[in-house]
């Protein structure tokens, strides 16, 4: 079992990372929270979990910047009716200190307003998880690049999520035409709550 994959940094997006190991590139599919950690350094470090699909035998790999999301990924996939898809779209939307917060304020809303989630999910994820979950406090999200690069990283990370074209980029330059200096994973994040 693969727990960890620590290279050379050589691409990353709010939605994937590519990490050369030993001359072996790592395809990790990540969550803007790890995004917004990783930072620039060339060095990097994820920790892993890998889902191995059973109909066609293929793997995903996942990769978390800390134990606290990784553990809350674990959780959420242990949830009748939530995928690995699902639970990286709430790792996207909320930091795992919200997600603990929503299970515990038994806050069915926060979870509805994820795609892919609906009434008897976020229900099921509250019962489920209540008492299971513990983490620390959320890092500070740091300034990333320019208007025109975060726009485009955005909107890339909201169609790889699924989300379609038009809407996505109506929701994105509503949170830009708010806060023209956002981060990418902040505005992404944002949009996220418009779609």
């Amino acid at each position: 079992m693969i727990t960890h994959i620590e290279g050379r940094l050589l691409e990353k997006n709010p939605t994937y990372a590519i990490i050369d190991c030993n001359g072996v590139g790592y395809y990790l599919n990540i969550t803007v929270n790890t995004y917004s950690k990783i930072g620039s350094s060339e060095k990097c470090k994820l920790l892993a979990h890998v889902i191995v699909s059973q109909m066609d035998l293929s793997q995903t790999m996942y990769g978390f910047f800390d134990e606290d999301e990784r553990s809350v990924f674990r959780h959420l996939i242990s949830v009748s009716g939530v995928g690995a898809s699902t639970a990286r779209m709430v790792l996207s939307s909320l930091t795992p200190p919200e997600v603990q917060q929503a299970i515990l304020t038994s806050n069915v809303a926060v979870f509805k307003n994820i795609k892919g989630i609906g009434e008897k999910t976020a229900q099921r994820i509250i019962i489920d998880l209540n008492g299971k979950i513990n983490t620390e406090k959320p890092t500070p999200l740091k300034p990333f690049g320019t208007h025109n690069k975060t726009r485009e990283e955005a909107l890339m990370a909201l169609l790889t999520l699924g989300f379609a074209k038009n809407a996505s980029e109506k929701a994105v330059d509503r949170v830009l035409q708010l806060s023209p200096d956002v981060p990418v994973e902040r505005l992404i994040k944002e949009a996220l709550k418009n779609l």
